[in-house]
């Protein structure tokens, strides 16, 4: 068997190679909870306080009965350092991490998935501890083990997979599929492939010292684990914040105080320092003194996209997926929008034009609509180092990710959406629309007569009715009974799949959605676009 690189062996070398550089920053804040400082953590700390971590948590599982490379659920924030010390610490001492984020506050569908994936134990944020109370396997929070004496504990050896197909980790689909996400294991081999697309992503920008970059979300997600992957195995240097949605001041501190110089965001939360650029220079030169604004999970609105160019800010964007990582990158900079997108070297992909059957309505959606574009499907080949878990694959043996493009020159690609009813949400999760419409006309069939849900770049969906003839219910009353009639159905989703408020029901008159001329089919983003007031205003009030 090849040699196959893990997170925790591409740690052990980079802590050899820079034990005294920071591996983090963290903030340091007063007693009133305002950022003071940047605390560093030194490779060799970090290093250090995972393998202290391993060493308890494999006497604590050992006597439990809980034997090595049994899975371990760890439902976290996967945000602050703790939480990256179990998510490491789990790994290094021989188990297997299935992580679940806090925006899947159900822990019915928590134990369900521990289940299907055979789990043998779950380690919880602390503040969760009332909602565990009948958890139908050994538990334990996840509190601060720093400081807790393991001079009875042994670091357990390096764990070292002896087949490319053995399982190093666990995580899920960012969106549900028949009332809860999928189980995503990955194997070592993918893992490998992880460990070498991350390497090549972010290759040293500061010639005279160490790049300084900023987690874009939780290590419960493969976005953050792949870009901290890509951080630390190039001597860089992870500014911890407390919330993704940090504020153009804190950025600014960032900057100034913390070193920053690779910006990494969703265009969704890029978007607040654009508008704060735009009526302030000193911000717009903060921005213009970055190496590296690096965005993903979705398109940037064209308008930001544009200015951003115009003003010389150096953008790179960065297409991925939670099966994959990174998959596509474009030209750091460039001064053009929307810039093509290329594979990332060592993969094997294939861009296929989408099937005759492809619905015409559903091209009709695209912005983009162009008789003369082909639209090509991304597919993640099966001799590809990172194409996913076999469950996960066609009867093909390949990756279909759904996700449409067009070739715009030899080996270069431009987005066109999806080819299927999941959306994005702000923060590059996914949600399946089609599953919402199907359980609101289930369930609320003799109220409405049509129903649509958008959302695409939002905090969470939103639907929209027309209500159904003759209805005598006025619309505030027709909210709140779609609301109350879905109510169980959206507690089984993710935070950011939810419908769970009236005041994310629009209720429309009748025949005044947009539709296709041919199938008469509700055209999603053209509602998007028709009550896009609605929706701003909707969402700045939520």
């Amino acid at each position: 068997m090849a040699f196959l690189k893990t997170h925790l062996q591409a740690l052990e070398d980079r802590a050899a190679a820079n034990p005294s550089l920071p591996i983090f920053k963290l903030p340091v804040y007063d007693s009133e909870g305002s950022l003071r400082a940047w605390m560093p953590v030194s490779y060799r700390q970090f290093k250090s306080d995972v393998e202290h971590f391993a060493a308890h948590l494999a006497k604590t599982l050992m006597a439990d009965g809980i034997p090595p490379r049994s899975v371990v659920g760890l439902w976290s924030n996967g945000m602050s350092y703790v939480d990256v010390l179990y998510i490491y610490g789990i790994a290094r001492a021989g188990y297997i991490p299935q992580l679940f984020s806090l925006r899947m506050p159900n822990p019915d569908v928590i134990y369900e998935l521990l289940e299907k994936a055979d789990g043998k134990a779950i380690i919880y944020e602390p503040e969760l501890s009332d909602m565990l109370s009948n958890c139908p396997r050994p538990s334990y929070s996840a509190i601060d083990l720093r400081d807790v004496d393991i001079s009875d504990a042994l670091v357990p050896p390096m764990p070292h997979p002896t087949s490319t197909d053995d399982i190093s980790m666990i995580f899920h689909t960012s969106g549900s599929t028949s009332g809860r996400p999928k189980l995503l294991p990955c194997t070592f081999k993918w893992l490998n492939a992880m460990v070498d697309k991350s390497a090549r992503t972010s290759r040293p920008l500061r010639k005279d010292g160490q790049d300084v970059t900023v987690a874009m979300g939780s290590m419960c997600h493969i976005g953050q684990t792949f870009m901290f992957l890509a951080s630390f195995q190039n001597g860089a240097c992870t500014i911890q914040p407390k919330a993704v949605t940090f504020s153009t001041d804190e950025l600014a501190h960032m900057i100034t105080h913390g070193g920053l110089n690779r910006l990494n965001e969703f265009p969704a939360f890029f978007a607040v320092h654009v508008r704060a650029a735009r009526q302030n220079p000193k911000v717009l030169e903060l921005l213009r003194s970055l190496d590296e604004i690096l965005y993903s999970g979705q398109p940037m609105p064209r308008e930001d996209e544009e200015w951003a160019y115009a003003q010389g800010l150096p953008l790179r964007n960065l297409f991925g997926s939670t099966e994959c990582g990174a998959m596509l990158l474009s030209i750091r900079g460039g001064g053009v929008a929307s810039p093509a997108l290329r594979p990332i070297e060592g993969t094997s992909y294939g861009f296929f034009p989408v099937e005759e059957s492809f619905d015409q309505d559903d091209a009709d959606e695209s912005e983009y609509s162009n008789a003369n574009e082909r639209l090509l499907e991304l597919v993640i080949l099966a001799d590809s180092p990172d194409c996913p878990h076999p469950s996960m694959r066609s009867a093909d043996g390949h990756y279909h990710t759904g996700d449409l493009f067009v070739e715009v020159a030899p080996g270069a690609y431009i987005s066109r959406g999806r080819g299927d009813d999941w959306i994005k949400s702000e923060n590059a999760l996914r949600c399946d629309t089609r599953a919402i419409e199907d359980n609101t006309r289930q369930t609320c069939g003799d109220l409405i007569a049509e129903c649509i849900v958008v959302g695409n770049g939002r905090p969470s969906p939103a639907l929209f009715v027309e209500a159904a003839e003759g209805l005598a219910m006025d619309d505030a009353r027709l909210r709140r009974e779609i609301i109350r009639r879905t109510r169980h159905f959206h507690s089984r989703r993710y935070l950011h799949e939810r419908i769970t408020s009236p005041k994310m029901v629009v209720i429309v008159s009748r025949g005044s959605l947009p539709r296709t001329a041919t199938k008469g089919n509700v055209r999603r983003q053209a509602v998007e676009e028709k009550y896009k007031a609605e929706l701003d205003a909707m969402f700045a009030s939520a």
